[in-house]
């Protein structure tokens, strides 16, 4: 008996669909970059919908948008006066010291013998004290770089400014196309879509709102600690706990990892690292067990395994920033999946009830037996 041969239409309809498919994944892999734009300005839309919203209760929508454009323009700008003048006095500190800090290790190893036959094999001080009389006129070289630096950051402008208007146009007239979109669709459908969008966009405004809050917090204890231990840059490093606090999970072990580094080369050396290392695990626990918890409560609760799972696509995807969205989008997807298991009737199978032995029968009196009193 001859085998089935596939009619020669349904092979060119396979083939069709296989190009078609590698087609499109070519033309998304082009389009990567103003797809990767389009989706951080429908987060920044999301997260900024909130503060708009209250204050459009107000004012008129299109000034509310401008006042939070200008609120959030401001934060980098506020960033940069606090981190930038300690770095650079920082770095000219470290110019101008570094050939006195020679002396001092040339001094600690002449005090050392077996210290004294190594720099006497390899003459690692005298070859550091050049290299460190050298470093002031490297001064200008750094310049050069930090110019090449900003050519970057020039050229990245248009990336922002693309993202910005983008964003601006979906917080204005976003809600008017997801309705004009709905119409399209059957009454209960679109009605289960509007419960979606509604429910992921309160998950994520919630979500970011809670974030930070909690980066806040974590940066301004930080600087609080840092500063009654005298530690050096005490600002710049609470910011970098602020940022790194916001990525879940990890972000906050890193952020104290970073600062602890630091704190090695404080005055008061080893006892700045031992009450930094005490103080982040007491707040990391603190705040993974009163902080955060509120936080998912709010939003969405989801699996610590998702989170971690989350935050790893995102970022492989779309670096920082995808990390710091994983977690919002992650929670949307989880609505948008529940809401389809409601629609379709599907829910989890209750477990099965424990076997207990039947309830005895009451006793009963023997017929002989004399009535009970009154």
């Amino acid at each position: 008996m001859g085998r089935d041969v596939p009619a020669p239409r349904a092979i060119a309809t396979a083939v069709l669909i296989a190009v078609s498919v590698l087609i499109a994944i070519y033309v998304v892999y082009l389009l990567r970059k103003p797809i990767g734009w389009l989706l951080i300005a429908t987060f920044l839309a999301v997260a900024l919908s909130g503060p708009v919203n209250l204050l459009q209760r107000h004012m008129k929508r299109g000034f509310a948008i401008t006042l939070v454009y200008l609120g959030m323009l401001l934060v980098p700008i506020a960033i940069g006066a606090v981190v930038i003048p300690p770095i650079v006095t920082g770095a000219e500190d470290l110019a101008s010291n570094a050939p006195q800090y020679a002396r001092d290790v040339a001094d600690f190893v002449d005090e050392n013998e077996r210290l004294q036959q190594v720099n006497e094999d390899y003459d690692i001080t005298t070859k550091l004290e050049e290299e460190a009389g050298k470093l002031p006129a490297k001064i200008g070289d750094a310049a050069g770089v930090l110019r090449d630096v900003g050519l970057g950051i020039v050229n990245s402008v248009f990336a922002l400014i693309t993202i910005l208007i983008l964003t601006a146009f979906m917080l204005g007239g976003g809600r008017r196309w997801i309705e004009a979109g709905l119409r399209y669709l059957p009454p209960e459908r679109a009605q289960r879509t509007r419960r979606v969008i509604d429910r992921s966009a309160r998950a994520v405004g919630n979500y970011v709102a809670g974030a930070l809050f909690q980066a806040t917090l974590a940066g301004i204890t930080s600087y609080i600690v840092l500063t009654i231990l005298g530690v050096p840059f005490a600002e710049p490093l609470a910011l970098v706990i602020f940022f790194l606090d916001l990525i879940p999970m990890v972000g906050a072990t890193i952020g104290a990892i970073i600062v602890g580094v630091f704190t090695l080369f404080g005055g008061d050396f080893p006892t700045d690292t031992i009450i930094w290392t005490v103080w982040s695990i007491v707040y990391q626990q603190a705040e993974n067990n009163l902080v955060q918890p509120q936080i998912q409560k709010r939003a969405v609760d989801i699996n610590p395994f998702l989170v971690v799972v989350s935050v790893l696509f995102g970022g492989t995807l779309l670096g920082i920033l995808g990390a710091l969205m994983a977690v919002p989008v992650a929670a949307s997807i989880q609505i948008a999946i529940r809401e389809y298991a409601d629609a379709r009737g599907i829910k989890p199978r209750s477990p099965p009830p424990d076997e207990q032995p039947p309830p005895e029968a009451p006793a009963q009196a023997p017929p002989d037996a004399p009535p009970a009193p009154a």
